[in-house]
């Protein structure tokens, strides 16, 4: 069993994608080894840092703790495909401002979990925000950049600005 080979096929950031997997091999591992996509970030490994956070069907979910096989028919986006197709480039951009990103580890989790947030809420209070952005872990930033940046995105989106 330990062997065992399982067909997948599924979307990965918009492209048809399908390949033979390890039955136990990690969505996250596929993602970085098989496809070379390698923003998510294996950190904990036990689905606790967030620095593995994909996109799967709408969800973001943890790389780490779901399987390759299970997303056979789904549809994948990592912080590669959230960064090409603009969602979060104002976002990124208050990273940048904010110096939210110093070692850039977690990020691309901060950043997939941020636009989840951003795209439910027009408007919350820092609090909020900063309990919505809790599952991520930083170790560089004490996070006050990281809610700044997303705290201004939000604002800014609400009044019309750039998205």
């Amino acid at each position: 069993m330990a062997d065992e080979k399982i067909d997948i096929a599924l979307t990965v950031n918009g492209e048809n994608v399908t390949a033979t997997v390890p039955a136990r091999m990690h969505l996250v591992d596929f993602l970085r080894t098989e496809l070379e996509l390698t923003g998510s970030h294996l950190g904990c490994e036990h689905g606790i840092c967030g620095a593995c956070s994909v996109r799967v069907d709408g969800v973001v979910v943890r790389g780490c703790l779901m399987l390759a096989a299970q997303c056979d028919g789904s549809n994948v986006v990592t912080i590669e495909g959230l960064s090409d197709s603009e969602e979060v480039a104002d976002l990124q951009d208050r990273f940048v401002e904010r110096n939210a990103m110093q070692c850039g580890f977690c990020t691309p989790g901060m950043l997939m979990t941020a636009a989840e947030l951003l795209a439910k809420n027009d408007e919350l209070p820092r609090e909020q925000i900063r309990e919505f952005m809790s599952g991520n872990f930083c170790r560089c930033t004490g996070y006050h950049a990281i809610i700044d940046a997303i705290e201004t995105t939000m604002k800014d989106r609400k009044a019309g600005g750039a998205r």
